[in-house]
């Protein structure tokens, strides 16, 4: 089994859905000793936004990209070819004014790619990144679960789907603004969604 976690916190210490999504990964690892790890932490390594020149280098053909054009879809591929390497995806997502991270939109923007990660056909388009399984590890100061104000979920679940990727698990850690009572429930109830989605 070969395991990709992604902590999309801008914190690379301290993140609360960076502590939720190791412990999902030391669970992963406790049920398959000889699982592999690759950790991509987003704000010790974060990705270029998808900008004017990105666009440029990627609409190029190969063949006639400058240096700087080919080495910027470098950058993107080498975050394509973990996630088509991965049997399983952790994602540790805070919530920043209700969205996610810019640093997981930088990584949303570069793995989605026409042709590699999803097609388009005559039925419409067709995620190419299937038979992953996914867990989202979402840390949040208030709750926001099944509420109109949680944006995070039905984005993620559509983009993950879009490229293919549906059996996907949602665990919540929500409250950790509201009191030091609050984060421990928090933990708890994170806790209850990891043994849930691994059973």
């Amino acid at each position: 089994m070969n395991i990709l976690q992604i902590n999309a916190s801008a914190r690379s210490e301290g993140a609360n859905s960076t502590r939720i999504a190791n412990t999902v990964v030391t669970r992963l690892q406790a049920a398959n000793p000889d699982a592999t790890l690759t950790v991509r932490d987003l704000a010790k390594t974060p990705h270029p936004v998808l900008d004017e020149a990105a666009l440029g280098a990627l609409f190029t053909p190969a063949e006639q990209r400058s240096p700087e054009q080919a080495a910027r879809v470098a950058l993107d591929d080498g975050l394509i070819a973990e996630l088509q390497a991965a049997d399983v995806i952790v994602l540790g997502v805070p919530m920043y004014n209700f969205g996610i991270p810019v640093q997981l939109k930088a990584w949303v923007d570069a793995v989605a790619r026409s042709g590699v990660t999803f097609r388009y056909t005559a039925n419409g388009p067709e995620g190419l990144v299937k038979g992953k399984k996914v867990y989202v590890a979402l840390a949040r100061g208030g709750r926001y679960r099944g509420t109109e104000l949680d944006s995070q979920v039905p984005h993620l679940k559509a983009f993950l789907g879009f490229l293919g990727m549906t059996d996907v698990h949602f665990i919540y850690a929500e409250g950790f603004a509201m009191g030091a009572e609050a984060a421990e429930q928090a933990l708890a109830e994170a806790d209850q969604d990891i043994a849930i989605a691994l059973a």
